[in-house]
Formats: C-alpha cells, sequence, structure tokens
C-alpha cells in the first residue's frame, strides 16, 4: 500500500471578466504554494437552449475558436511559463453544473465573485453564489484586484 499523497489538484472557473482573471492568478499562486496542479475551466453554452420561451438564436459554435480563445486568455492572464503549469478544458453546459462536476474530487474549487453579467453593486454572482453552495470541495471566491493608479 502507498503512502504517496496525490497532487492537489486546483479547479478555476474562468470565463474573461476580471474576477475570473484574478481567480486565475489567485489559483496559480495557491497550487504554487502546495505543491498542486491548476485546472482552468471554461463553460460554453448557447443562449437560449434550455429554454423554449427564448428567442430563436443563432446556434452555430465554433468550438475550435472558443478554445484557441481560452489558450489565448490563459496566456494573456499568466504569461507563456505561467500557462505551462495549467491545463485548460472547455465543456459544454451551464456554467454551475460544470464547474460543480468538474471539482469533484478537486481539493479546491476558485471562481472570480463575479462575471461579466449582473448587477454591479452586487457582491456575489449568481454563478459563484451557487457554486459555494454545491460544489463538493472547498471554495475561494475571489475578488478583482484594485485597479493601479
Amino acid at each position: 500500500m502507498s503512502t504517496q499523497q496525490e497532487t492537489p489538484r486546483i479547479v478555476v472557473g474562468v470565463e474573461g471578466s476580471p474576477s475570473s482573471r484574478a481567480a486565475l492568478r489567485w489559483a496559480v499562486r495557491y497550487a504554487g504554494l502546495v505543491g498542486g496542479r491548476v485546472e482552468v475551466v471554461t463553460a460554453w453554452e448557447v443562449p437560449g437552449e434550455a429554454s423554449w420561451s427564448a428567442p430563436a438564436v443563432d446556434t452555430t459554435f465554433d468550438e475550435e475558436d472558443a478554445e484557441r480563445r481560452l489558450v489565448e486568455e490563459v496566456r494573456t492572464v499568466l504569461g507563456e511559463d505561467g500557462a505551462s503549469l495549467v491545463r485548460e478544458r472547455l465543456v459544454h453546459g451551464h456554467p454551475v453544473e460544470v464547474l460543480v462536476d468538474a471539482a469533484r474530487g478537486a481539493d479546491m474549487l476558485v471562481v472570480g465573485s463575479r462575471g461579466r453579467g449582473g448587477f454591479r453593486r452586487a457582491l456575489l454572482g449568481s454563478v459563484s453564489q451557487q457554486v459555494a453552495l454545491h460544489a463538493p470541495c472547498p471554495v475561494t471566491i475571489v475578488r478583482p484586484e484594485a485597479p493601479e493608479g
């Protein structure tokens, strides 16, 4: 029987907002401290596909382009060296469901406090609030970094 522990797995949700960029940086720093590995997860969903009453939308989605944009986002946030330390995954589905599922077996789930939608004054976005309630592991919610000035 092996007594060797597994490398901690940190899952981070990224969707292009300032909060998610801060969450990505935080997750990579934390992984460095605990000797962990980072899995970057982005969910995609065609607007209106989950509801029969939604207006008709263009359902064409270029998954290869979305994967390329995810890799570019990670490189922009972390730089080339930092980006080599993470694994990116683009997953079809509702962000809460995708992140909760990705967090199964993880040591931590990291998300931004507020995404691209929602009200400016809200302290937490709906995704961060829901994953905090339903994730199968500890959740860290990261606020956007204060602008330098």
